[in-house]
């Protein structure tokens, strides 16, 4: 676990920040030569780096729930990607490289897989002339958990 923390934040540590450096399909080596990427590039580099160490790693797609941590380098309203690795004794442990933290309650996973092309959040055919660009925004609110199950803080259904 210590290699792999340490491993994230080095990461981190490494390669500058930059929203719209890379595209979705870019190889880590883009990464590796411009020193810049976003954090599907920082969980492609970790799942790499951690299955060659024998860890096995998948890819974790989903939203994060931009607090206004000092350091959060996740805009509001955009789609995230972290690494779970498996640890014996642990499961699947979650590591965000992009923000040095472990997956947490701000995680919101949406799926898992190999890499991003087994978890991309649209797919389809494209027929015809042209080039096409999407463009999502999400919204994350935290919601009260006692709220949420209907339960009061004594854990009692609220009725």
């Amino acid at each position: 676990m210590e290699s792999l923390v340490r491993l994230a934040d080095g990461i981190r540590e490494r390669f500058e920040y930059e929203p719209g450096s890379t595209a979705a399909d870019s190889p880590i080596e883009h990464l590796l030569e411009s020193g810049r990427g976003v954090c599907q590039d920082y969980a492609h580099l970790m799942i790499a780096i951690g299955r060659s160490w024998g860890v096995p790693s998948r890819y974790v797609s989903g939203y994060l729930h931009n607090t206004g941590r000092a350091g959060e380098r996740v805009t509001a309203g955009a789609s995230h990607a972290w690494v779970e690795c498996w640890l014996p004794g642990a499961g699947w442990v979650g590591f965000d490289p992009t923000n040095t933290t472990f997956s947490d309650q701000r995680h919101i996973r949406v799926a898992a897989g190999r890499d991003y092309a087994d978890v991309s959040p649209t797919r389809g055919v494209f027929q015809g002339a042209g080039d096409a660009k999407i463009a999502v925004d999400v919204i994350v609110n935290a919601v009260d958990s006692a709220r949420l199950s209907g339960r009061n803080g004594n854990g009692r259904q609220r009725v």
